[in-house]
């Protein structure tokens, strides 16, 4: 989707961004520790809270609030972002996200300030909500749910899923896999754990929650009502319905942490919607992942004798535009990678005019389809500051 995370390789676009090109956002480097005897720092709380002040300037006195927070961390080791602060540190954090292609649309992102969700039940019903009010009935919206932070020797309660709807994958006794290997690992847990699955080549994996480092994680079926599929078909083929290909409306990724003026939430599930190359080019293409373009290209009868007939190429342009087509006949908010790009440079202008950077990962950016051919291509980017915050960082494993 347009918000991102990290991979050694090329990753799939996530579950970063609000479009689908990887997903919410780029994973920033994990956060330097804060001087001996503080938990929260207060050199990068009071930078944040003065760049609130600036952004925001019916925010009121900055020094006064500025005087509250160094005071606050000093008495408790950390200090609490008003509700107000909050929003507009999402909001921010997504705006420096500098892999996510779909970053025009930062300021509609709907922030959901769900702190005093404490309990793993609360957590599960708060992440159901949030794919049903994301969902919106196919007219997908930007969304993220902000759980507790971490605290002075409390550590906030974790998501353990890579994204709060993601397929399952099992491994054959022939070495091949059913279902999506990328949820491979998370099945195997959740079937250790006591999720009973039927092994299809969708299933939806439950969502696990774990309150305590070491503890088991709760594990919750994720209701029908908030899991919006789309199944895929061709505008060309009729036989293409008959494989029975599907995938889910809502790219909303949970593993990483939301870190604002020092202050680092772990779990803060986000999402936009996707961008078609997401799901056609990375999803259900990679060789890691669906790996269908062999078993497509013969559907198609393409002349797979030699790389050079290009038979990749053309199956991968015929599964794109059945992933297109079929969100648009599904009512279901997707975006292609032409428009998208178009739009990227609409935002890199807007910032500019406004005094601001727009750093970006040319890798990341450019999209795994027809690359050469979107405006995004043939132009140079802001660098990427791997300390600019807020940001959304890799979390710390436990």
């Amino acid at each position: 989707m347009i918000f991102s995370r990290i991979r050694p390789r090329r990753p799939e676009p996530a579950p970063g961004c609000p479009l689908g090109h990887g997903g919410p956002f780029p994973a920033a480097p994990t956060a330097p520790e804060p001087p001996a005897g503080e938990f929260t720092d207060p050199e990068a709380a009071e930078a944040f809270v003065r760049q609130f002040h600036a952004d925001q300037p019916t925010g009121g006195d900055v020094e006064v609030r500025v005087g509250q927070v160094i005071d606050e961390i000093a008495r408790t080791g950390t200090y609490r972002h008003t509700p107000e602060e909050l929003a507009y540190g999402a909001r921010v954090a997504w705006r420096n996200s500098a892999r996510c292609i779909g970053r025009l649309y930062w300021r509609s992102l709907v922030v959901r300030d769900r702190r005093e969700a404490g309990s793993a039940d609360e957590m599960a019903d708060e992440c159901f909500e949030h794919l049903r009010i994301a969902t919106n009935g196919g007219r997908i919206r930007p969304v993220i749910t902000v759980f507790a932070p971490d605290r002075p020797g409390r550590p906030a309660t974790r998501i353990v899923n890579q994204q709060l709807v993601r397929y399952a994958g099992y491994r054959r006794p022939d070495g091949g896999w059913t279902g999506d290997p990328a949820g491979g690992q998370l099945a195997s847990r959740a079937r250790d754990l006591g999720w009973k699955s039927a092994e299809g080549r969708f299933d939806v994996l439950p969502l696990l929650i774990q309150e305590r480092p070491g503890e088991r994680p709760h594990w919750y079926e994720v209701p029908d009502d908030a899991t919006l599929e789309v199944p895929l078909s061709h505008p060309d083929h009729r036989w293409f319905a008959g494989l029975g290909l599907r995938w889910y409306a809502v790219p909303a990724i949970s593993d990483m942490t939301l870190e604002i003026g020092g202050i680092h939430y772990p779990a803060a599930p986000f999402n936009g919607w996707y961008m078609g190359t997401e799901v056609g080019s990375r999803n259900l293409a990679d060789a890691d992942r669906y790996d269908l373009l062999a078993e497509l290209a013969e559907r198609l009868d393409l002349d797979t004798s030699s790389e050079r007939t290009l038979w990749r190429d053309r199956t991968l342009v015929e599964l794109n535009r059945a992933v297109l087509h079929s969100f648009e006949l599904a009512g279901v908010t997707m975006a292609d990678h032409h428009t998208e790009s178009e739009r990227f440079l609409k935002h890199i202008a807007q910032e500019q005019r406004l005094g601001r950077p727009t750093p970006a990962d040319w890798s990341w950016i450019v999209p795994p389809l027809s690359g050469g051919a979107t405006a995004v291509f043939h132009r140079y980017y802001d660098p990427v500051d791997p300390a600019l915050r807020p940001a959304f960082t890799a979390r710390a494993p436990w």
